[in-house]
């Protein structure tokens, strides 16, 4: 029903830069929170950066200062600009949406299908 399509990982030099998209389609009435989170081989996945509805961030102190997380709900789109990357930031990276697929249903979260990012020394 709801799909979400992230591109923009690759990878990078240590101190360089990444911008993450994620796309949501398929059936939306709304979408709620929107984040990314990202998941280090064999542990569980993490939270990277959320953004309301409104537009209020909230970062993990890991990321803190050097990502930022946006939004654009004319395009079901969330973001995540990475600067001053760091080895320690390689991971895949997952979006997460909660979304309400029509008017008076309950919100459930979507995940995308993940990117890798992978940040060289």
């Amino acid at each position: 029903q709801v799909q979400l399509m992230e591109s923009g990982g690759g990878l990078v030099q240590g101190g360089g830069s990444l911008r993450l998209s994620c796309a949501a389609s398929g059936r939306i009435f709304k979408i709620n929170d929107m984040g990314w989170y990202r998941q280090y081989p064999g542990k569980q996945r993490e939270l990277v950066a959320t953004i309301t509805t409104g537009g209020s961030p909230n970062y993990d102190g890991s990321v803190k200062g050097r990502f930022t997380i946006s939004r654009d709900d004319a395009k079901n789109t969330v973001y995540l600009q990475m600067s001053s990357l760091e080895p320690e930031d390689t991971a895949v990276y997952y979006c997460h949406a909660d979304v309400q697929t029509e008017i008076g249903a309950f919100s459930y979260g979507y995940w995308g299908q993940g990117t890798q990012v992978t940040v060289s020394s």
